[in-house]
């Protein structure tokens, strides 16, 4: 079977061709600030993407009709649950439309779809765990403000990938076992998954758990409030604070584990505070939701960027030992996760999901 992936982020387009579970084709087609800042919208970049991804194929000889399968990274739809979701018109006008969020990635979809019809047979075309997969627990959901209920926005693709890389090579299965995962990126997000659902994660995106490289995490309410009523701040700029310039990048000036760790070496004090700082909220976070678990963990996945690191995954590893064994999966393979679902839902071993728009929650009560 050979499968075509299309990872759209902000400033690239990744493509890669697997032949069952083998890569034999991977580009990364970068985006200069230049081009991208031409569109005005997501959505208006569907045409510029497209045409490098087509010349691009084209390049390299290879026909769409050898295709059996296109899959494209997951966007801003509504919440669904986790797995394979099959492309159709409600989830593209979702897509199309940015009205749940604008993201590059809303482009994986649309483009996979689009690619798929020009095919001169049936090609199916996916998206898989977007970040918007929603399996929490209605516990999980209070914030203590009945109009701002916590929302499940995390790194879904890679956090659900790593739980099957290591129930695959121990023999397990995933229904039986709890798991905690850290996804240690550009952004931070932790998640309790009992017995494969996600039951607690924190919002990496919009102001919850762990300060990241550019994102604030969480921070005290009232102190926000004052500052936003402070005059000094538009509403932009405080946006900003949360997600843009908030994190290392405030503290430190620097988003880059390497250097950060060369800093620390050359005995500068403050960046080895704020990089133990952000190794110390991670493994907080850690160890609340291995409450909500009842202390009943299998394994600790540590994964994402950051997971290269040494220095920040022992500081991690010293404060958590305690309540289970530690895997380090570094990384994050948006491609190989993005193929094996494409591989498992052409094979039968994962159930192919279809969006529609009345189905925000809905699976959540047919399973009660």
């Amino acid at each position: 079977m050979k499968i075509l992936v299309i990872n759209p982020g902000s400033s690239s387009t990744k493509i890669a061709i697997f032949e069952n579970l083998n890569p034999i084709f991977l580009k990364n087609i970068k985006h200069s600030l230049t081009e991208i800042s031409k569109f005005d919208s997501i959505a208006e970049q569907f045409n510029f993407r497209k045409d490098l991804i087509l010349n691009q194929l084209k390049q390299e000889a290879i026909s769409i009709n050898d295709f059996d399968a296109i899959i494209g990274r997951g966007g801003f739809i509504k919440p669904v649950k986790s797995g394979i979701i099959e492309t159709n018109e409600s989830m593209l006008k979702t897509l199309k439309s940015g009205s749940l969020g604008e993201h590059a990635s809303n482009l994986g979809g649309i483009l996979a779809d689009y690619i798929s019809k020009m095919s001169n047979k049936e090609i199916k075309s996916f998206i898989l765990d977007p970040v918007v997969v929603d399996e929490m627990e209605n516990l999980a959901r209070y914030s203590g403000i009945p109009e701002i209920p916590r929302l499940s926005i995390f790194h879904a693709l890679n956090q659900k990938a790593v739980i099957r890389r290591y129930s695959q090579e121990r023999g397990m299965n995933i229904e039986n076992l709890n798991i905690i995962v850290a996804h240690i990126g550009g952004g931070i997000s932790l998640g309790a998954h009992k017995n494969g659902r996600a039951i607690d994660v924190n919002n990496g995106l919009d102001g919850e758990g762990p300060f990241s490289t550019d994102r604030s995490g969480g921070v005290p309410v009232g102190q926000l409030i004052n500052l936003a009523f402070s005059g000094k701040y538009t509403q932009k700029e405080l946006n900003l604070k949360i997600k843009g310039k908030g994190g290392l990048t405030a503290y430190l000036g620097n988003t880059d584990g390497i250097e950060i760790e060369k800093m620390i070496n050359r005995a500068d004090k403050k960046a080895e505070e704020v990089y133990q700082a952000m190794a110390y909220q991670i493994s907080k976070e850690i160890g609340a939701l291995a409450t909500v678990l009842k202390g009943k963990v299998d394994a600790i996945i540590l994964t994402g960027g950051f997971a290269y690191s040494n220095m920040l995954i022992n500081w991690i590893k010293a404060r958590v030992e305690f309540i289970s064994e530690i895997v380090v999966y570094p990384g994050e393979d948006e491609m190989k996760a993005l193929a094996e679902g494409a591989y498992y839902a052409l094979n039968n071993k994962m159930p192919i999901n279809y969006y529609k728009w009345i189905w925000e929650r809905l699976w959540l009560k047919k399973e009660k």
